[in-house]
């Protein structure tokens, strides 16, 4: 009895912690990022954005990726402990000023601004390797396709 109603009470917890999450869609993400004036930034499309959170999560704001040297992966954009946020474990530098489980709900503000520091260091996008392996010097131009914005797909990638 006390095993069977302490399994549901941790079921309950983190249906709760998920309830915040969500996967975007597509277009969905394009115009959260249109609106946030990612278009353009350091010279990155929202097809750049797009691609990369792609493969970084598959959109997924609750995704959390851990890492071989302890650090772990936080959010839609896979900011990494060691660097951008707190995760209370690893040692950080927390550039972005945060809690790295604040990265994992539904209200990506706080994901896009965070981005926005990695971008503006010495490596841009760069510093994802999703980014240099998928999306650098691709055409993407399909991110946009059917998502009806304001941003214009850009063939033509800067870096």
């Amino acid at each position: 009895m006390q095993v069977s109603s302490t399994i549901v009470v941790i079921l309950v917890i983190l249906m709760a912690a998920n309830a915040e999450a969500k996967i975007y869609e597509r277009c969905d993400l394009a115009k959260k990022l249109e609106a946030a004036g990612l278009e353009g930034f350091n010279g990155y499309t929202i097809g750049d954005w797009l691609c990369m959170a792609n493969y970084e999560s598959g959109f997924d704001t609750s995704f959390v990726n851990h890492n071989p040297d302890g650090s772990s992966e936080y959010g839609i954009f896979q900011l990494n402990s060691a660097w951008w946020c707190y995760n209370g474990v690893t040692p950080t530098e927390n550039l972005c000023h945060m809690d790295c489980h604040e990265l994992l709900n539904r209200h990506i503000l706080d994901d896009i601004m965070c981005a926005k520091e990695v971008v503006s260091s010495e490596n841009g996008m760069s510093a994802w390797d999703s980014w240099k392996q998928h999306c650098y010097g691709h055409d993407l131009s399909e991110w946009l396709r059917g998502c009806h914005m304001n941003a214009k797909p850009n063939k033509k990638v800067d870096s």
